[in-house]
């Protein structure tokens, strides 16, 4: 069965990765240049920066997406499957680690502490679909 806080947490990485990878999507060329800006001291970042934001574009839909079905999939089935939510939660405890690699390559500790935030119901999320 599941719980009203497995709905809730999954609701609100739904939303955190949808609208972030809506932005990114509808605002590709600011944030391109914004985060080469950004990365401009990174040995590893500042010549990938298309690729690098095409990466995690790809991941926070993904994220989004499984999150979202994991909502459906607990609702129609009474809890009794939430394999979804399940990886959703995962692909964000993942997809929230590579955006804080991201943070602490470029020294933005102030974007990192922000990312470690999120990261408190993304785990809440893998312990509560945890079996």
């Amino acid at each position: 069965m599941y719980t009203t806080a497995s709905i809730l947490v999954l609701l609100f990485l739904t939303v955190t990765f949808i609208q972030s990878a809506y932005d990114k999507v509808f605002g590709w060329q600011g944030n391109v240049d914004w985060l080469k800006g950004h990365f401009a001291n990174t040995s590893l970042l500042k010549n990938n920066v298309p690729a690098s934001l095409g990466i995690i574009l790809i991941l926070e839909l993904i994220t989004g997406v499984l999150c979202l079905c994991g909502v459906a999939q607990m609702l129609v089935t009474h809890g009794v499957d939430d394999s979804f939510g399940r990886y959703g939660s995962i692909f964000s405890c993942i997809t929230l680690i590579l955006l804080l690699l991201g943070q602490r390559l470029a020294k933005d500790y102030d974007g990192a502490r922000t990312i470690a935030i999120y990261f408190v119901p993304a785990i809440i999320a893998v312990c509560l679909m945890s079996h």
